[in-house]
């Protein structure tokens, strides 16, 4: 009996070691997120609004991770005079000027051809995990479901290019 009881205490503490031990996942995202850090990127989770989709009645909304890159100084006027951005992957009936697949929640016609030309070109390059992009005066953000490392490298390809041609 006491054999018996010795046995469950000990497969009680090995169980509850292995449950506050952190995953294969959990590891992966640590490692990949302290990479990212060292790129420059800030990491945070929040709550993405989507525009509202074709059919539906509210705007989903999804706790997600975004990557940002902050665009460093800016000209003061530039900053003032900005056109807030952000782009979701949906179907919505606000999506002009975009890739099919792609709708606005924020900023839809205050942006020029070649600024659209622009950001079609990201979008037709960036990894499918990537579910919505946002351009402000202080910082670009892709909000992505962390897939791999070498998605992350294109990401941040892909938002210096954003950085770099001021959209």
């Amino acid at each position: 009996m006491n054999f018996l009881i010795i046995g469950f205490v000990v497969i009680s503490l090995i169980g509850s070691v292995m449950w506050v031990m952190p995953t294969k996942r959990d590891k992966f995202l640590a490692g990949l997120r302290m990479e990212a850090k060292r790129l420059g990127f800030q990491v945070q989770l929040i709550k993405l609004i989507y525009p509202r989709e074709k059919g539906e009645m509210e705007p989903r909304k999804l706790s997600t991770v975004v990557y940002r890159l902050l665009r460093g100084r800016i000209d003061q006027q530039l900053h003032h005079n900005w056109n807030s951005w952000r782009i979701a992957k949906c179907e919505t009936n606000a999506s002009e000027g975009l890739l099919p697949g792609w709708g606005w929640a924020i900023g839809e016609r205050t942006l020029g051809p070649q600024q659209l030309s622009i950001i079609n070109q990201i979008l037709a390059d960036i990894p499918q995990g990537v579910q919505a992009l946002e351009s402000t005066p202080v910082h670009v953000s892709a909000f992505w479901d962390e897939g791999n490392e070498k998605d992350m490298l294109l990401i941040e390809q892909q938002l210096k290019v954003m950085i770099e041609e001021g959209v």
